[in-house]
């Protein structure tokens, strides 16, 4: 066999290649994210039998913040969440706040507790409760709740209350520190809570085998894909600008566990300035993570993802969509 034959075969066992990891690509690509025209709506705990359309995050900002929270199961966790989250708000009366909670297709009854307890517990509090048709994964619940959020300052906060809540003021001094002329909130910032100061410490050392897992695998993945820079990326508690907000989510395309790492990926591509705020944080029971099939499909969907950014499929020049 000649140079040209070795030649002409490698070319054609790499295009042969290319085609295929072309094809898995398409394959493994999830289809776009989108909305039913129930999940348009919303319910009330002072009148949870009538459905009240829901806002755009590109309207005016109406509050000073909106509180998102994905709920997938929660009927045990949420209420102790909910609790701590309006013990802190009480201390700031003059603050408008919103809650928006965002049931992920739960199979228990989520929503009912959810407007059963806030009805009851926190009557006075402005409290919106979706319910998607079916389970879409966090990120699929965290963009619904924020494209369509009133608030100026958006805050990601995880059902589960494993972020001390109190710490909101952390994160708002920080937003604020990064644009302080903003009145409006259409400044581009976010500030996201870590937990990466508390490597070592108890908090960590003695959490789950499970998430200490993910945790040292996925970082060492990230800084292969470019997110090196942020130490926590996963934490659940990330507060945004409704700037921000509004040139993120709209451009959001993974569901999955991974959905923070793209929205970062997106906030560097656009020079969104992000800061990282150590957070107090404490393991709660009933994790639904799979240690297997959850590590495997972060790190298909990492590939999925960087891969769709490099050929221009995804990426900050996506034009974004005004409802």
């Amino acid at each position: 066999m000649d140079q040209a034959q070795l030649l002409y075969g490698a070319l054609v066992a790499l295009m042969a290649g290319s085609l295929l990891a072309y094809v898995l690509l398409l394959a493994w690509t999830p289809p776009p994210l989108y909305e039913l025209p129930p999940e348009k709506n919303y319910r009330s705990p002072k009148d949870p039998s009538t459905l009240h359309p829901l806002p755009s995050v590109h309207d005016p900002a109406s509050v000073d913040l909106s509180i998102v929270v994905p709920a997938y199961n929660e009927v045990q966790r949420l209420p102790s969440m909910l609790a701590s989250t309006f013990d802190h708000l009480a201390s700031f009366p003059r603050r408008t706040v919103e809650l928006l909670i965002v049931d992920d297709g739960s199979s228990d009854d989520t929503t009912r507790v959810a407007l059963e307890h806030a009805a009851k517990a926190h009557p006075t509090a402005d409290v919106r409760v979706v319910q998607l048709e079916r389970n879409r994964g966090k990120g699929g619940a965290v963009r619904h709740g924020m494209l369509h959020a009133r608030g100026r300052r958006l805050l990601m906060a995880d059902a589960d209350g494993a972020s001390r809540f109190a710490d909101v003021e952390l994160l708002l001094s920080a937003l604020d520190a990064l644009s302080p002329d903003d009145t409006t909130g259409d400044a581009p910032g976010i500030a996201i809570g870590s937990r990466a100061h508390l490597v070592g410490t108890e908090a960590v050392v003695k959490r789950s085998l499970l998430r200490n897992f993910l945790m040292y695998g996925l970082h060492t993945v990230l800084r292969i894909v470019g997110v090196g820079h942020v130490r926590d990326t996963q934490c659940g508690f990330k507060l945004f600008s409704r700037g921000a907000a509004r040139a993120l989510f709209p451009r959001q395309h993974l569901a999955t566990w991974i959905f923070d790492v793209e929205l970062l990926l997106l906030a560097k591509a656009l020079r969104i300035p992000v800061v990282e705020v150590p957070v107090g944080w404490h393991e709660v029971a009933g994790s639904k993570l799979s240690v297997v099939r959850d590590s495997l499909q972060m790190l298909r969907d990492l590939l999925v993802l960087r891969a769709n950014q490099l050929l221009g499929r995804w990426g900050a020049q996506e034009k974004v969509k005004v409802d």
